[in-house]
């Protein structure tokens, strides 16, 4: 159960209104609580997801390697679904979910260093030089910065997720079911 209410478009005031008509995602309706902070949220997000040059397939497995280290249910369930909508494939969470756990996998050399990329800033808090290294050769140092910005951001996310304790939807639980966490 979340720590904090979520709100409705009826709670907020008119400007406030279209922080919701994503009015389904519980994250968006916990943020409400303070329209400001919500807003500067959304506009980050927006960027990411739909402003960014960076491979949204790419953007999305190393997003998911986060939720999976993470062991973010939210995050984990939102961001398959998402990542099918980028092309991820069944094949590809297969993947990323052995690169997250260290193994070989069958994914492409740029998933993978997204992956390995993803892995480094989730455990160590930054990128090794030798990742950093091989992602340039692969992305030049523009699609770095929108990788690196998407992967701290959702580093971010999934410890907002967690410390507001936000409820997975009944529409996303599939996504779990198909896809479980581990235990630990």
């Amino acid at each position: 159960m979340a720590r904090v209410t979520y709100l409705t478009k009826d709670d907020l005031d008119e400007a406030d209104k279209p922080l919701l008509e994503r009015s389904g995602i519980n994250l968006f309706k916990a943020l409400a609580n303070n329209p400001r902070a919500a807003r500067a949220f959304a506009h980050l997000g927006n960027h990411i997801r739909h402003k960014s040059d960076l491979d949204g397939r790419i953007r999305e497995l190393a997003i998911l390697t986060v939720g999976y280290l993470a062991r973010s249910p939210y995050e984990w369930s939102h961001h398959i679904k998402i990542g099918y909508d980028f092309g991820v494939s069944d094949a590809d969470i297969a993947g990323l979910i052995a690169e997250a756990e260290g193994r070989d996998s069958d994914l492409d050399a740029l998933a993978r260093l997204a992956c390995r990329a993803a892995r480094e800033m989730t455990l160590a808090g930054a990128v090794s030089d030798a990742t950093f290294k091989a992602l340039e050769d692969h992305l030049g140092h523009d699609l770095i910065i929108e990788l690196v910005l998407a992967i701290a951001t959702y580093n971010a996310v999934v410890r907002i997720l967690g410390s507001l304790q936000i409820d997975v939807e009944d529409s996303y639980m599939s996504y779990l079911d198909k896809y479980p966490l581990p235990e630990n």
